[in-house]
């Protein structure tokens, strides 16, 4: 890959000589009927497979660095489709209209003064493809038949659950790779905290970021499947131009199960691992989370947090829900940290889910309160408005922190959300890109 960018980059200057010779060739073609561009907007142009089959291009020679006698040839060739390209990494520098989102003089423009390819983001950020993602969950082949969950672990009381086999009928179609995923589905968030940090607002970077940790719970609403647990060197890849992110997970250790992903945004980067002790009390599902959350902004910022504990109810009679209670510290490593407290659901309780906490500078001081519920919206008021909830929601100075997408009309039993759906779709132009299968 290093030789093929070392060969791109001696050719750059000659390239832009040649380009001018090479859009009067395409628009005398296309004059012709002989060829159809895809079009030349602003200088830029972008050519298909059939465009170069039909000037008769030879084949592209993967690993060549040295000298051609026909320079333009040579370039026409490396970003030819018609053969299988080795290096998938500088392949999507030169792709397709119908799956890329840059041109050929974004590629070549794609190059800092050290030779070094930049971001395809930084280039044609505004200009990427749009992806159209699926609303639904493809309809199932059979009918699922119901299992009994007290008839497969009424043996294992009191044990810890991530040892014991379970049916696929109690896992819902996505693995714990992508599971670590969901958490980045409110990621503008932490864009609106890196921004706010840039303008010297540092409480509101503090809030944000709380309000990023519990967006974090608002997937887990209507969910009673487990996700699937993936292999022991699994990784999972999800690259979402439309909102920022690049996020990357692997499955570190078989036992103790350990998922360790990694997120870069706008400004911020994300990662943490992920593990869960379980316990099975009968009627209901302990899940413990161990693990360190950590956002690093541009200017060097951090937080970190460890997520609070998750039961499940209701199991053998009833029905069955879940419910975070516990108390989240969100660390910063400057002036101001934050504190939540999600507050355990009770029989009699009419009004559940309930999170409440402040952000505290290092004197202890409380500079803001903030409140809502992890499965609909947060909000937040500046001071100390103290621990009554129905206060702080009656102020009328209140705003808006976040507030939970609405759930896909298409629901299914596992309940998953609008952004969960899209994490294992295959979309247009991705097979192309994963690495072929044994």
């Amino acid at each position: 890959m290093l030789s093929e960018f070392s060969d791109i980059q001696s050719h750059l200057s000659v390239v832009c000589e040649e380009r001018s010779n090479l859009l009067d060739t395409l628009r005398q073609l296309e004059a012709a009927n002989i060829t159809e561009t895809s079009g030349i907007n602003d200088g830029e142009y972008q050519l298909t497979k059939h465009d170069f089959s039909s000037l008769g291009r030879g084949k592209y020679s993967e690993c060549s660095t040295t000298e051609s006698d026909d320079i333009e040839k040579q370039e026409l060739e490396e970003v030819s489709e018609e053969d299988e390209l080795s290096f998938y990494d500088s392949k999507e520098y030169f792709t397709e209209p119908t799956t890329g989102i840059g041109t050929i003089k974004g590629a070549s423009n794609n190059m800092d003064k050290h030779g070094k390819m930049q971001s395809q983001k930084e280039v044609v950020d505004s200009k990427y493809t749009y992806v159209e993602r699926r609303k639904k969950l493809p309809d199932p082949v059979e009918k699922e038949k119901g299992v009994s969950l007290w008839s497969m672990i009424k043996d294992n009381v009191g044990k810890d659950l991530t040892r014991v086999c379970l049916p696929v009928y109690f896992n819902e179609p996505i693995s714990s790779l992508q599971k670590c995923c969901e958490d980045m589905e409110y990621s503008y968030l932490l864009d609106r905290a890196y921004e706010h940090g840039r303008a010297g607002d540092s409480i509101q970077r503090a809030l944000n970021v709380a309000a990023f940790a519990v967006s974090a719970y608002a997937s887990s609403e209507g969910r009673h499947c487990k996700p699937f647990n993936p292999l022991l060197g699994e990784t999972y890849e999800a690259d979402f131009p439309d909102k920022g992110i690049r996020f990357f997970s692997e499955k570190v250790s078989h036992h103790p199960t350990l998922i360790a992903c990694h997120c870069e945004g706008r400004g911020w980067k994300f990662w943490g691992d992920s593990n869960l002790r379980t316990k099975f009390w009968g009627r209901s599902i302990q899940l413990d989370p161990v693990g360190l959350l950590t956002v690093e902004f541009d200017d060097g910022e951090v937080f970190q947090w460890s997520k609070v504990t998750t039961t499940i109810y209701n199991l053998i009679l009833g029905k069955v829900y879940c419910d975070h209670h516990g108390i989240m510290h969100i660390s910063g490593n400057r002036q101001l940290s934050c504190k939540l407290k999600f507050k355990e659901q009770t029989i009699l309780d009419r009004n559940p889910h309930q999170v409440h906490g402040f952000v505290e500078d290092v004197m202890g001081k409380k500079v803001a309160t903030i409140f809502g519920k992890w499965d609909e919206s947060m909000y937040y008021v500046n001071g100390d408005r103290g621990n009554n909830m129905k206060d702080c929601s009656s102020s009328s100075d209140a705003s808006l922190l976040w507030k939970r997408t609405m759930p896909p009309v298409n629901l299914t039993r596992y309940n998953l959300t609008s952004f969960a759906i899209t994490l294992n779709e295959l979309t247009e132009g991705l097979q192309l890109c994963l690495i072929p299968g044994i």
